[in-house]
């Protein structure tokens, strides 16, 4: 039956929230003010989108005044604030108390919960069985689904008057469940009864169920071929899949068979998301996997860590997907790929144009791939974070990396630990994204053999980088002087710092000192890292004393040496030692950092 004319007007000031909401995340993404976030939102928005667009937008490819976002799914504290302004809504005086009366604010708030669960089940169910891209038409749905049980609960009126107890409306089904996990518990091999008992909700007609998480259960043959009619009648719906650890223990010729039972089995899936660490799986591996990797062209994320992916199976894995177009995470960490097999994995990463995070740690990675990897790293403009620590890059790969780096302005997050870089490739580093990456919130650097003479362009580096929250340089040789550099880069702004790692860098007790005094009283900051150095025990002594208001920022100090010493220092230096770091503080008091050079 068709709403009257007045629940029309109510159902339409429902929806007003709505659309509050999406223009107030347009208004944060372009920094503007709201005149101008409503005049992008009529620009880029259908008027359908206008009247219900409420997610999370995201800015994809921002070009003098054209933009686009995308408007599903909605992130989790999108979803919270609709739950408030319903629970408003219902709760206190507005134009829907003057013609339904208003609900007390336990019940408003039990209601919008199920009102909010029950619209984003059907509109995500839309949206996964008919996707549209920006997700436009679920947003309509959404916003219809929860103006209607809106209205529904307004007419019903409260039910904690005259004593009678709240409950949830008839009309507001119970949410239906779309991730199935079976990850939790210890980790044990499944045989065939198991299986059987645990997928039985995979088998139930109706089911909602889009993503799937096998991982740390063990499937032997007879597990394998229970699940395999299961998952099959399931392709039509899945768009997550996590099978990291689910042939743990297993021989390889049974471990292989598995593979491809499940392979099979998920063929013609069309995945977003597709997680295969943890199985050791080789070049064997990859290829039992060829039937579910070859039917996959919407891949957004990609995990293949500790997978043993050597050179020829990182060819199978460039060979066998055919598209990497939308591929925005890719995770190689922990494989054995070499600089043959990081050459197959560039070729990956050249395919993928909206890269947004990519991870090869720990790949046995030198020179050569690592030049490489960069060269296809500079060709994905999108990226935000890069991880590449723990290989052999050597000084080359640094300074390639450097050059890569001009093209990736939305960088918030980059790991460069152990990678052999040296000051020259520290420096060559450092420059470019001093001059680049704006918002950089992490820096890590860790054990590079970076001294005294890169640390003014460290500092200077840093020093412009006011969003940065985490930085690591441990396990490197700036010593007092080169501390002391970093400590002025920091004092100044950087609001939002919360850890600072300087262990192991022959620090004493004046660049102990000066560290210290730069972070104690910033806001947001949280630990201090810098034992393993050569700080006195007065120096110590001192550090608890800037600390004393907040002992728990300072980190353990468990292996600092007072004793040790530099190769080029003698030994009976201890009676000067307040006379000389005091010296060295005012030598270096005049050297400063700027923020422009």
């Amino acid at each position: 039956m068709r709403l009257n004319q007045v629940d029309e007007e109510v159902e339409t000031q429902l929806k007003r929230p709505f659309k509050e909401v999406v223009t107030q995340r347009v208004i944060k993404k372009f920094k503007c003010n709201k005149s101008t976030g409503a005049k992008k939102l009529n620009n880029g928005i259908s008027q359908g989108m206008l009247q219900t667009g409420i997610m999370e937008t995201e800015t994809q490819n921002v070009q003098h005044r054209s933009f686009s976002i995308k408007l599903w799914p909605p992130s989790q504290s999108t979803r919270l604030t609709l739950v408030e302004r319903m629970t408003k809504n219902l709760s206190t005086p507005s134009v829907f108390s003057k013609k339904y009366g208003l609900l007390s604010q336990e019940e408003a708030v039990e209601n919008s919960k199920h009102i909010e669960d029950s619209a984003f089940a059907s509109a995500n169910e839309h949206y996964e069985r008919e996707p549209d891209g920006d997700g436009s038409s679920a947003v309509q749905l959404y916003a219809k689904e929860a103006s209607k049980l809106m209205l529904e609960v307004l007419k019903r009126g409260s039910r904690t008057q005259n004593g009678i107890e709240a409950h949830v409306p008839e009309g507001v089904p119970a949410p239906r469940e779309t991730f199935f996990d079976i990850s939790r518990g210890r980790r044990a091999f499944i045989d065939a009864e198991e299986a059987e008992d645990l997928l039985k909700p995979l088998s139930n007609p109706g089911n909602s169920y889009t993503k799937i998480c096998f991982s740390n259960r063990s499937f032997g043959l007879q597990a394998a071929r229970i699940a395999e009619p299961i998952l099959a009648s399931l392709k039509g719906q899945l768009t997550e899949v996590d099978l990291s650890d689910f042939i743990a223990g297993r021989p390889e010729d049974e471990a292989i068979e598995v593979m491809n039972i499940f392979s099979e089995a998920l063929e013609g899936c069309i995945l977003r998301y597709l997680n295969l660490s943890d199985n050791a799986l080789g070049e064997k591996g990859v290829r039992a996997f060829e039937a579910l990797l070859k039917s996959q062209s919407n891949l957004e994320e990609l995990y293949l860590m500790n997978d043993g992916i050597s050179e020829e199976a990182a060819q199978a894995v460039s060979e066998l997907i055919p598209s990497t177009e939308k591929l925005k995470i890719l995770h190689f960490h922990n494989n054995m790929t070499g600089d043959e097999g990081a050459v197959y994995i560039a070729k990956v990463v050249e395919g993928s144009p909206a890269l947004v995070d990519f991870r090869c740690s720990s790949t046995r990675v030198g020179e050569e791939g690592g030049i490489a990897l960069v060269e296809a790293l500079g060709k994905c403009s999108n990226l935000k974070k890069i991880d590449l620590r723990d290989n052999m890059f050597g000084v080359e790969a640094g300074v390639a990396l450097s050059k890569a780096l001009s093209s990736h302005a939305g960088l918030t997050e980059i790991y460069l630990s152990y990678l052999n870089l040296e000051n020259e490739g520290a420096i060559a580093l450092v420059d470019a994204l001093k001059e680049n990456a704006p918002l950089l919130e992490v820096l890590d650097m860790a054990g590079n053999e970076i001294t005294l003479e890169a640390a003014p362009a460290l500092a200077a580096c840093i020093a412009a980088k006011e969003s940065l929250t985490k930085l690591n340089l441990s396990e490197n040789e700036l010593k007092d002087e080169g501390t002391i550099l970093i400590a002025r880069a920091l004092e100044n702004g950087h609001k939002q710092l919360k850890e600072v790692d300087l262990s192991t860098n022959a620090m004493k007790r004046a660049g102990a000192r000066v560290l210290a005094q730069a972070v104690v009283n910033k806001a947001e900051f949280k630990l201090l890292t810098i034992n393993g150095n050569y700080i006195s025990d007065e120096g110590i002594d001192e550090l608890k004393d800037i600390f004393k208001k907040s002992l728990d920022l300072l980190g353990p100090l468990d292996e600092n040496d007072p004793e040790g010493e530099d190769d080029d220092q003698g030994s009976n230096e201890d009676e000067d030692e307040d006379d000389n770091e005091d010296g060295l503080g005012s030598q270096l008091k005049n050297l400063e950092v700027s923020k422009d050079n």
